[in-house]
């Protein structure tokens, strides 16, 4: 049997397990693979900064003499150019990383008047150009944090005794996160948010966000957990900005009768609120718990990736021992535990997994020296392995809690693939919910203990990670997916000479034969910017990606 090792947006790199395939072989895969991927992020990214363009016209330029006196205008004609009346700048400009601008200014100046132009970037830096004649620079500049910024540029003509200023209010297009206790914003069954009845099929539930539970107006984007309550049928969520196109995306998938829960992060729209899409042909209930929030907030936290690694396993007695009986509660120590610091972090990015539970039940995630909130992370069914992405707020001494909602026991593993703090530099960039990969297009699965992989950033170093929704389905066997930064580039997987990396021993979600589960990751791009999708199980499946957005460290 073959198995194939490849790149989604390019040709096979390897037929079979330690074999480098011949051109040939890496010819004869169908063309619309190529660049599949890199084009889809590329385009997202080019979308995501040029909704961010801020805009001064020249007629806004304030012009002065030297004695600070308005500088009066003058006639047409000689006198009109001795006191250079046209002296003026119109401003642009546009976002290109996290915290990185490039601004346009348009000068306005009599031919051969020798100008200073002076760009007070707003954060004690500033740039000086020269110019003898109208003519349009590009300055780009990055700030240090994220937020918003003023510049003002200022044009002085020493020769006629005046100046001109004119400025414009920027934001960066990067957030940074703020934990937020988890808190429940909408319940379809018993009118939290608004709503007391289950979601109509197609139907849209609305979830207020910005300004609600402390949640601040200019929130650019939360961290839901949502989920899915007694479906009538199956179908799947989609989660997306308010006053926005409906993508084709989906966040939760379920069938008839299930609860499931799912991690999302999605954008906030203009007017506050996020939607759920319900793309199902059956009424269902819906429940969203707030974990925290994205906003251009300087005195936020910054996202840090990690590789995946496994904090807490109670079948080996890693973190607790044994199955954690119904009702209880046991504590974990993140600060200080592998790559994490022993201080300065406020949330924990988390993969949680639950596997042979004794009995129903869900269990909660939350920070030490607090109460276990009215809120669910992880929702199963005696007997199931399932996992959820998990963004909790870590207490003040470092720890967080797990308890097991279940009245019976169930076994516990959480495995760390980043943090937050606020001396880290990577700001979030939400993105329009984009598909990047669908492997049921080209009837390509993903063979079994085999993986793809996606150079989704090797041309931008700055990325450190990415945001992504990503599913099984038709799986023919049961298994779990691995999601992990790889060690080689994608040159070397390009050429064949790139060995199979091991996986690490981490886990993002489980599946068992002809179920379609998703998960959200967030996905560190290693130091290669290429990302491996493994399947761990011994039976092909189907492998879905989605792209909600990034993280930005310029």
């Amino acid at each position: 049997m073959q198995r194939h090792r490849v790149m989604i947006s390019a040709a096979v790199v390897a037929a079979a397990i330690g074999f480098v395939p011949t051109a040939a072989q890496a010819a004869d895969q169908p063309a619309q693979r190529q660049g599949s991927a890199t084009a889809a992020v590329d385009s997202a990214k080019a979308a995501a900064a040029k909704s961010t363009v801020f805009h001064s016209p020249a007629e806004r330029t304030v012009r002065t003499s030297a004695s600070g006196k308005a500088a009066a205008p003058q006639a047409a004609g000689a006198g009109a150019a001795k006191g250079n009346a046209g002296l003026a700048v119109d401003l642009r400009a546009s976002a290109t990383s996290g915290r990185g601008f490039s601004l346009a200014s348009q000068i306005t100046t009599t031919a051969g008047a020798p100008v200073r132009v002076d760009i007070d970037w707003g954060d004690g830096r500033t740039d000086t150009e020269h110019v003898t004649g109208a003519k349009l620079l590009t300055s780009k500049h990055t700030f240090t944090e994220v937020g918003k910024h003023k510049v003002k540029v200022t044009l002085t003509d020493q020769d006629n005794n005046v100046t001109a200023t004119n400025s414009v209010d920027v934001q960066s297009l990067g957030s940074k996160f703020t934990p937020h206790a988890p808190t429940r914003l909408l319940d379809t069954r018993s009118g939290i948010g608004g709503t007391n009845h289950p979601v109509t099929p197609y139907g849209v539930a609305r979830v207020k966000v910005g300004g609600n539970s402390g949640i601040p107006a200019d929130a650019t984007a939360v961290a839901l957990n949502v989920t899915v309550v007694s479906p009538r049928s199956g179908g799947h969520i989609t989660a997306y900005p308010s006053g926005t196109e409906q993508p084709t995306t989906s966040n939760v998938n379920f069938v008839a009768g299930q609860t499931v829960p799912n991690m999302t992060i999605v954008p906030v729209g203009a007017d506050g609120y996020v939607e759920l899409l319900n793309r199902s042909y059956g009424d269902v209930d819906l429940l969203a718990d707030v974990t925290g929030y994205f906003s251009p907030s300087a005195s936020a936290g910054g996202y840090t990736s990690l590789e995946p690694f496994r904090i807490a396993d109670s079948r080996t007695g890693q973190g607790t021992w044994g199955p954690v009986s119904g009702q209880s509660t046991f504590g974990l120590q993140v600060a200080g535990n592998g790559a994490v610091p022993a201080s300065g972090i406020t949330a924990v990015a988390l993969n949680v997994t639950v596997t042979a539970p004794r009995g129903a039940g869900h269990l909660t995630v939350f920070p030490t020296g607090q109460s276990a909130p009215d809120t669910s992370n992880v929702n199963f069914k005696a007997g199931q392995t399932i996992a959820n992405s998990v963004i909790v707020p870590v207490g003040p001494d470092g720890r967080i809690n797990i308890r097991n909602g279940a009245w019976d026991p169930a076994d516990v593993i959480v495995d760390v693939v980043g943090y937050y703090s606020p001396g880290s530099k990577a700001s979030y960039i939400p993105t329009t919910p984009t598909r990047l990969h669908d492997s049921r297009d080209w009837d390509f699965p993903v063979e079994g203990q085999d993986f793809r992989w996606l150079p989704l950033s090797d041309d931008d170093p700055a990325i450190t990670a990415f945001v992504l929704n990503t599913t099984v389905t038709d799986t023919q066997g049961s298994g779990h997916l691995t999601v992990a930064p790889d060690p080689y580039t994608s040159a070397q997987r390009y050429s064949g000479t790139a060995p199979k990396p091991t996986p690490p021993n981490s886990s993002n979600l489980n599946w068992t034969r002809g179920e379609t589960v998703p998960n959200l990751v967030q996905a560190s791009t290693g130091t290669t910017g290429v990302i491996d999708f493994w399947n761990r199980g011994w039976d092909r499946t189907h492998l879905i990606v989605d792209m909600f957005g990034f993280y930005d460290k310029s």
